[in-house]
């Protein structure tokens, strides 16, 4: 069957992955300013302070997103463009760029979808304690309270958190981003708790001050464990084993939706995390976590691989010797697409968006002046037609978001990786579409007909 009429096309971004312009006049400092400074905290001490230079040059990057054809651009805003010190004076040229920025989306037909944080805390709250200072959940507040108040007008897609799993677990756990700290699950659980209050201030505060009627969501990786068979006791330990808390550790689902949801944290986190690891949960504060959400965001790259073991717990398969990998060395796992989303619509009953997912690969400007890369349009395509297969089954799934429209700078990984649609030679800052971005056209302008054209045929420029 086809994707619905009304289903939403997009790719997505970050601000301290490609926007640039980092002078003291242009953006306040941030936690990945100082991070990248960190001999060897970064691959070749790349930083993102040029980074695809998007500041300068979104004209014509919004240009490229109109040939391609998307409905939708999920962007970021960086917090400490507004507001230089994270609270307080607020930026007027920083707002104005924003300004400017959703302006020429809408004047391309193309809806902007805006991610209040995805991870460049200002260096100045950092000082303060960060995420895990209570005080961090009015910040937030108020940093949304000001771009709510500037882009509502034409703003109605609002993110509030981008992989919350990710920046605690790899921010503040195992400290391979910034703000580099080395936690013990204790402190990862303070930050994350604080995370959930500000995600949750964050949805009155834009409920508040909007001027359009908003539609609030959020960004999670969505933890995925596939069944390795269609077998009944398979599915049910893939379910449990993504709907579940098996490791003490903050990498899964449900310790993040259950209070946004439900209003608690999950029963089997708490028991498996002991009495020395409970989130310190004030008076109103499971309430404030609770905000109504209009969708879901998931985050899917991969996933794992299970059956079920002993007394049906899942097992994981081990991939075989070879299996398909991607640059960054992340396993080809398209299932994930179709059983992430419908072990979480089946959960927490929301409609669901496709918030990221893409892959990084080896391209290059070659010697005819394109850039080939086939793996990039196979990936998509085996993931796309797993999506389509939960839409079919029931799942409400809305759209779908290509990471990244452009190459950028991923974290500690410097300029290592190509994740986009669009190909950047940073020294230079040329951008040239790849053949998956003129493939992703294609697709887009027959609502993913393109999915299912002849092998032979997917491939043709």
């Amino acid at each position: 069957m086809p994707f619905p009429t009304d289903f939403v096309w997009g790719a997505a971004t970050s601000s301290y992955q490609i926007e640039g312009a980092s002078a003291p006049d242009e953006r306040g400092p941030n936690i990945f300013d100082e991070f990248c400074r960190r001999p060897g905290a970064v691959f070749m001490n790349h930083s993102g302070n040029v980074a695809a230079d998007h500041c300068r040059r979104y004209q014509e990057d919004v240009g490229l997103m109109r040939q391609i054809g998307l409905h939708a651009y999920r962007c970021s805003i960086a917090w400490s463009r507004v507001l230089h010190e994270g609270t307080g004076r607020v930026s007027e040229s920083g707002l104005g760029f924003y300004d400017r920025l959703v302006d020429e989306l809408l004047a391309a037909g193309i809806e902007p979808w805006i991610t209040l944080f995805h991870w460049d805390l200002p260096l100045a709250l950092e000082r303060r304690g960060g995420w895990l200072n209570r005080e961090i959940a009015d910040w937030f507040a108020e940093y949304t309270r000001v771009v709510v108040e500037r882009l509502s007008d034409r703003v109605s897609k609002w993110i509030t958190l981008n992989e919350p799993q990710v920046f605690i677990k790899h921010g503040h756990g195992d400290g391979k981003i910034a703000p580099g700290l080395k936690l013990g699950l204790d402190g990862q659980i303070d930050a994350c708790h604080n995370a959930l209050r500000a995600h949750g201030r964050a949805v009155q505060a834009i409920r508040a001050h909007a001027r359009t009627t908003p539609s609030v969501g959020w960004a999670l990786v969505g933890r995925t464990d596939y069944p390795a068979s269609d077998s009944p006791a398979d599915i049910a330990a893939a379910r449990a084993g993504t709907l579940g808390v098996r490791t003490p550790d903050l990498w899964n689902n449900t310790w993040y939706s259950d209070p946004a949801f439900f209003g608690t944290y999950p029963d089997d986190a708490l028991t498996l995390f002991g009495p020395k690891n409970q989130p310190p949960i004030r008076p109103g504060d499971m309430d404030l976590i609770r905000q109504p959400m209009d969708f879901y965001g998931l985050n899917i790259y991969d996933g794992r691989c299970v059956k079920a073991g002993a007394a049906g717990e899942p097992e994981v398969v081990p991939f075989a010797d070879g299996h398909a990998q991607t640059a960054i060395r992340w396993f080809l796992t398209p299932p994930a697409l179709y059983w992430g989303p419908r072990f979480l619509h089946d959960r927490y009953k929301m409609p669901i968006y496709i918030t990221e997912n893409g892959l990084s690969n080896v391209d290059w400007v070659m010697l005819d002046g394109r850039v080939h890369d086939p793996q990039r349009i196979d990936y998509t395509t085996r993931y796309l037609r797993e999506l389509e297969r939960a839409i079919d089954d029931g799942v409400d799934v809305r759209g779908y978001f290509h990471w990244s429209l452009l190459d950028n700078f991923e974290w500690a990984e410097g300029y290592k990786e190509r994740f986009g649609l669009i190909h950047v030679d940073f020294p230079t800052g040329t951008r040239t579409p790849k053949d998956s971005a003129r493939w992703y056209a294609r697709m887009i302008r027959g609502n993913g007909a393109a999915l299912h054209r002849p092998p032979s045929e997917l491939f043709e420029p």
